[in-house]
């Protein structure tokens, strides 16, 4: 990464993009002819968001926040996707000083959700992209589901702040944005000055970010009409292994 230098939202060329400024914003278009499948394939998704599952773990005790999350294991050379069997998320305290430190176990994204050609297609696609930037054998994926709501009259979608998640890169997905004001995206160089703010509002739109080199948040959400909703998916990629606190790979992962 160039000091200072001019950074873009335009996602022609993301491998690129990514190795020189840390990140890339990706149209729907581009989303959907990098994974190969077809908006409508994606949008086939979207209802399952509408039957998620309240997060009891707010530790701020609120009711905003509602989730499901699967893990997955990606072979860049061979292709090869398959579901890990479900555990706990968990995260360092060093990552998620709110939420770290515990394990959250969260229901299952749906099996048909699971096993759906475009969410395989779509997970494998980025992990091939990613592999292209920075070489690995193999991903350890978590997918989070993440509907954000204004049930108490604000909805956070980082109620953390700016963070990293202690992984190799990180997919967010837009996947529906109704009736609300704010949730805007900053991103910020994880040792530098620089960042940059955007509000991503079209459907299947996406950020990728190298988690090393970049932290990164989402404004709090307010309504702008009945039910405000706010709704992504979260994938997180790492080369070492899930996080776990039984693990010595928990922490910052490396690169050689």
């Amino acid at each position: 990464m160039i000091a200072n230098e001019p950074w873009t939202l335009a996602g022609d060329a993301p491998v690129a993009t990514i190795a020189r400024q840390g990140f890339v914003h990706l149209a729907p278009a581009q989303l959907c002819a990098l994974a190969g499948v077809d908006i409508d394939a994606l949008e086939a998704l979207r209802p399952s968001w509408d039957r998620l599952l309240p997060d009891g773990y707010l530790k701020d005790g609120g009711r905003y926040r509602c989730r499901r999350h699967s893990c997955f294991v990606h072979e860049p050379a061979s292709g090869r996707l398959t579901q890990a069997p479900h555990r706990a998320h968990w995260q360092p305290l060093d990552y998620n000083a709110l939420h770290g430190g515990i394990e959250r176990m969260f229901e299952p994204v749906e099996p048909a959700v699971a096993a759906a050609p475009a969410w395989h297609k779509l997970l494998a696609a980025l992990g091939r992209l990613f592999a292209d930037v920075a070489p690995a054998e193999r991903w350890f994926i978590e997918a989070h589901q993440f509907r954000i709501d204004t049930t108490d009259g604000v909805g956070r979608p980082t109620p953390e702040g700016a963070h990293r998640d202690g992984v190799d890169f990180v997919a967010v997905v837009l996947v529906a944005r109704h009736h609300l004001r704010g949730g805007e995206t900053r991103v910020f160089q994880a040792d530098g000055p620089q960042g940059i703010r955007f509000v991503m509002r079209e459907p299947w739109s996406a950020v990728l970010l190298d988690d090393l080199r970049m932290i990164h948040e989402a404004t709090p959400i307010q309504p702008d009409g009945d039910a405000a909703h706010r709704d992504t998916l979260v994938l997180t990629y790492r080369r070492n292994g899930f996080q776990s606190p039984d693990s010595d790979l928990a922490g910052s992962p490396s690169r050689g």
